[in-house]
């Protein structure tokens, strides 16, 4: 009787497995995946060139480490800031360092796994030139760049920001505007 009984559960529980329905190839629930949506965040860090477009032949070509933190409040749009230290170093070797600190916009159209940002940003900037010191002085930054997204939370790729960079003294004969173009390399952590 016990092998009656067991043999008999045996068969109920694998005829259920015949009458079955067969899964569906695809599940569909109505999702669709955004390469970023609201409330996603990236950190950014690039390593640049820093190219004097306004200075003659007073300065050389320099470098550039920037930083920077943004939060998207749509799939497109973000806000945040940046952080960049630049040098360039003049004819009389003489080393032009500045800070500017920045916050502002970024837009970002993505196709794919391309993800295209257009940033401009605002803000202070701390300079320092043959031991002379300006600060605050105003600086605005506008970048684009392309980069790619190879995992769900690293991205990597090349842009170039315009940099504006103003000294105004009460004596307008000594106001200088320094512009400056950037050529970089970036890796992006997204979280």
């Amino acid at each position: 009787m016990k092998r009656f009984t067991a043999t008999l559960l045996a068969a109920l529980i694998i005829s259920g497995a015949a009458f079955s329905q067969e899964a569906p190839d695809e599940y569909d629930d109505g999702f669709i995946y955004q390469q970023n949506g609201a409330g996603d965040q990236f950190i950014k860090m690039d390593l640049a060139g820093f190219f004097p477009l306004n200075w003659g032949n007073q300065l050389y070509p320099g470098g550039a480490a920037d930083l920077g933190y943004y939060r998207f409040i749509s799939s497109w749009i973000a806000l945040g800031g940046e952080v960049t230290a630049t040098y360039n170093i003049s004819i009389g070797e003489k080393i032009l360092v500045m800070l500017p600190i920045t916050l502002g916009i970024m837009v970002q159209p993505t196709i794919g796994k391309f993800e295209f940002p257009l940033t401009f940003t605002a803000g202070i900037g701390y300079e320092t030139w043959q031991s002379m010191n300006y600060f605050p002085s105003f600086a605005f930054k506008g970048t684009a760049g392309g980069y790619f997204r190879f995992t769900e939370s690293w991205s990597a790729g090349i842009s170039s920001s315009f940099f504006w960079i103003p000294q105004w003294y009460s004596d307008s004969s000594r106001n200088k505007n320094g512009l400056f173009l950037t050529a970089s390399l970036g890796a992006r952590y997204h979280f």
